[in-house]
């Protein structure tokens, strides 16, 4: 075998990124990885520098989420590397390939008190699928090759390759075999499995025989990239689905099949879940929030999971059968089963009854997605984009209420991941970046966020990021002074008055945006916000702030009822 020419460990790693067709890569750099990173100017690898390792985490996150390949990032050693964590978790809990390069100490040092030195292994490892350290120069192709491999099979999640100074700056002469990979592991899920037979059969009966059956829609849909096969199996099958905030899309919001979302907060889910007779959970880990801290369902009902992680099955609520295997095979299997069988009559009748009842809320919600408030309603703003984002819109949706109001209100057009939650960890600050990261996965989509003033705050410097990357994507600031979700939790235990740093100052996010060479627009009354969202869309080349003035009264932040009639007692947990 000819050998190349000797090279550094950096631009081995560069090498086999390159092999995998990876890119964009998120980070920023320090003197441990400085060989990869000259590696990655010369050799074109798509590189980008940001402005908080955090941040790095989370575009990449909302790059994998959206394109399905493994997003990368990178951070040099210490801080570099224990910012990370926060955005590994969110990938880990939420399913998402992505691959961590990070750089340590050079080893004949280790553990001399070095610069940033610190237990970085130690502390990164609970918010990683897996860890890898590389020990000899010569193993990188391997090793990062094993990490797509992890990143991209069973749910996929993040996975962390620490590369020791002396490593990246060593040197080797590779062959060019060395840098072969596998192509099916550039992107999630890399492999997949079947449920067995006979309890594909059994479920497929039990199905067959409901005559209100209801599928329970989760994230792991869009894992699998299924919801197109989810919506044909309900249209085959007639059966309604709900969907959790990050299953929002399993189903398009607008079909006569949609149930909504269910859980903490739900259009008309809940009501169903009591009444069906049989419900198939997908891709759903039954959590706290989409179970209503787990009363949803309640105990006794028939309940099929299936699920790619055999753990998830039983850990909140015992079915009746479970299913392991791959969203999009089972519910491929479970329509090839179910194909040609009758649907009982009694069916008919029940999923006439969601559109009757989902009309009946959009009746009821019509105030507020057509509100008149000033300031802003929140409802009105979730009305305003239902109205005027594109079909295949990204809708980026921070933590917090972000994701509350968007979940509830917002209206997914077509089947397939169009409503990106930070839902595996709900940190606040994931929108700005996420949208940095949907405009990279989906470059001729519309990429729209909402983000919260707090959040907008923490992240504030990825503007220039997205700025310097020529990016477009509408950021919405709900600029209510406040932290809200904090301070309208704080409204309802403790009464009108009561608040505990939960107060910001008033800021023109506006004016912060025009400083920074982007698009500002305040938006102070409701009939300002189309416009708005439409010079937003159009504007390329830079983003664009709306500075969005809504509600400062704490009981109208939460998207349930005016919280000021909720009653709260010692231990409820209500949003």
């Amino acid at each position: 075998m000819t050998k190349s020419n000797e090279m550094t460990g950096g631009e081995a790693l560069v090498r086999t990124l390159l092999a995998h067709e990876a890119g964009p890569v998120f980070g920023m750099g320090g003197f441990q990885l400085l060989p990869y990173y000259d590696a990655a100017r010369r050799l074109g690898l798509a590189h980008h520098l940001i402005n908080d390792e955090r941040c790095g985490v989370f575009a990449a996150d909302a790059y994998a989420k959206v394109s399905g390949r493994v997003g990368l990032v990178d951070a040099t050693l210490g801080p570099g590397a224990t910012n990370l964590v926060t955005g590994l978790v969110e990938a880990l809990n939420a399913g998402s390939p992505i691959v961590a390069i990070v750089g340590d100490t050079h080893r004949d040092h280790s553990w001399k008190n070095m610069t940033q030195e610190t237990h970085q292994a130690e502390i990164l490892r609970p918010a990683a699928k897996e860890v890898i350290r590389v020990e000899t120069i010569q193993r990188i192709p391997e090793l990062l090759r094993r990490a797509f491999i992890v990143a991209t099979t069973g749910r996929p999640g993040p996975v962390v390759l620490i590369v020791p100074e002396d490593i990246a700056h060593g040197t080797h002469g590779f062959a060019e075999g060395d840098f072969a990979c596998d192509p099916r592991y550039r992107s999630a899920p890399a492999l997949r499995c079947r449920p067995e037979a006979d309890s594909l059969a059994e479920a497929a009966a039990l199905l067959a025989s409901a005559e209100r059956p209801l599928i329970l829609a989760g994230g792991g849909v869009h894992i699998s990239q299924a919801a197109p096969d989810l919506q044909a199996l309900a249209e085959a099958a007639q059966i309604p689905v709900a969907h959790t905030m990050s299953g929002k899309g399993a189903i398009a919001c607008t079909s006569p099949l949609s149930a909504g979302l269910f859980g903490r907060y739900d259009r008309i889910a809940n009501g169903l879940i009591e009444d069906s007779d049989c419900l198939l959970v997908v891709g759903c880990k039954l959590g706290e929030i989409a179970t209503k801290r787990y009363t949803v369902p309640a105990p006794g009902k028939r309940v099929i999971h299936l699920d790619c992680v055999a753990e998830e099955i039983g850990r909140t609520y015992a079915p009746e059968l479970p299913l392991w295997g791959d969203a999009r095979e089972g519910i491929r299997d479970l329509r090839t089963a179910l194909d040609g069988r009758p649907v009982p009559e009694a069916r008919e009748t029940w999923c006439a009854g969601v559109v009757d009842k989902m009309n009946d809320w959009r009746e009821m919600a019509k105030e507020r997605l057509t509100s008149e408030d000033v300031p802003v309603s929140m409802g009105r703003m979730m009305g305003e984009l239902n109205t005027h984002l594109p079909e295949d819109a990204i809708l980026i949706a921070d933590g917090g209420f972000a994701a509350h109001w968007g979940g509830l209100l917002y209206d997914s057009r077509r089947a397939g991941r169009g409503f990106v939650p930070d839902r595996g960890f709900a940190s606040i600050g994931y929108g700005l970046p996420g949208a940095i990261g949907a405009c990279l996965a989906a470059p001729e989509r519309a990429v729209v966020a909402i983000t919260g003033d707090g959040g907008f705050n923490m992240v504030l410097g990825e503007i220039e990021t997205a700025r310097r990357m020529g990016l477009a994507p509408t950021i919405i600031v709900v600029n209510n002074a406040a932290s809200g979700y904090v301070k309208a939790l704080q409204h309802l235990m403790y009464g009108e008055g009561n608040y505990q740093s939960s107060d910001l100052a008033e800021t023109n996010y506006a004016d912060v945006a025009k400083a920074m060479g982007c698009l500002g627009i305040r938006v102070e009354a409701p009939d300002a916000l189309a416009g708005a969202i439409r010079q937003g869309l159009a504007e390329t080349g830079r983003p664009t702030v709306l500075d969005v003035v809504v509600t400062r009264d704490p009981g109208k932040m939460l998207p349930a009822a005016d919280s000021r009639a909720v009653q709260v007692k010692k231990g409820d947990r209500i949003a």
